[in-house]
């Protein structure tokens, strides 16, 4: 390959660089225009054919720059063909609505994203107002189900309270010798303690009873094993040989318990 690379550059006998002279082509009048690849950003019906052309097909398409800015930012129209009957389409950009319109050529299909219950198409605004009432009538509901868990939580502190009352009503009824009975919370500490010391001692005393009838049922077998008379050797001798014999189980007769009778044997 390195004889194919040309390192020199032929020159003609009657050339004059001084004869080149440098010059700028004359700066292009209105919207700057260039050649870029797109996807179709909704779907479309050519008004010329009735062609449909989905969401996302790819073109080759002009991109123009106009004049008009919403604010600060620029909005750019695009041209593009319909690949059925080659009629020219246009669209631009919308940055308010943060989407694309479509301008000519093309008819732009409903999109039931974009509609309402009424079975209208709603624009960005609408739809915003709607989102917002729905918004706020999601709050209204969780408002509701806060004031439920508020209503529940108090229900729950005066049942509580009920319940403190009758115990301090009882322990009032305890003391009928004459001395005024004051409920604090040393006093329910005390009876909560005291109550804990009752259930420890009845605990201990169940444990202890089970732990008597064991050591007598232990008694017991100790004093049987003790009765048992201890063999000597004179009696394992007198005991008899141990036979291995073997001993042929007589067979049960099934057909006497479900009926059947046997005919005799000729002889």
């Amino acid at each position: 390959m390195s004889e194919r690379k040309v390192l020199t550059k032929y020159y003609p006998p009657d050339f004059d660089p001084s004869k080149i002279t440098r010059s700028r082509a004359p700066k292009q009048a209105g919207p700057k225009v260039q050649t870029v690849r797109l996807m179709a950003p909704f779907p479309m019906k050519c008004t010329a054919c009735g062609e449909y052309i989905y969401k996302g097909r790819k073109f080759n398409a002009r991109k123009e720059t106009t004049e008009e800015k919403y604010y600060s930012i620029p909005i750019y129209r695009f041209y593009i063909r319909c690949t059925r009957c080659s009629a020219e389409i246009t669209f631009k950009t919308d940055p308010k609505n943060m989407d694309y319109e479509c301008e000519r050529g093309a008819k732009r299909n409903t999109e039931p994203w974009r509609m309402n219950g009424m079975g209208k198409q709603e624009s960005d605004e609408e739809r915003l107002d709607r989102l917002e009432r729905e918004e706020e009538e999601k709050n209204a509901m969780q408002e509701l189900e806060t004031k439920t868990l508020d209503a529940k939580q108090e229900m729950a502190v005066a049942d509580a309270l009920d319940e403190i009352r009758t115990r301090n009503a009882r322990i009032e009824r305890i003391g009928k010798d004459g001395v005024e009975v004051t409920v604090t919370g040393e006093s329910f500490d005390e009876e909560r303690k005291r109550q804990d010391q009752e259930d420890e001692e009845t605990a201990r005393k169940a444990f202890m009873r089970r732990h008597e009838a064991m050591e007598e049922v232990i008694d017991d077998e100790d004093m049987e094993e003790e009765v048992a008379p201890p063999i000597t050797k004179e009696s394992a001798l007198q005991m008899p040989p141990p036979s291995f014999k073997r001993v042929v189980k007589k067979k049960k007769d099934h057909a006497a318990a479900l009926g059947i009778k046997k005919k005799p044997s000729v002889v």
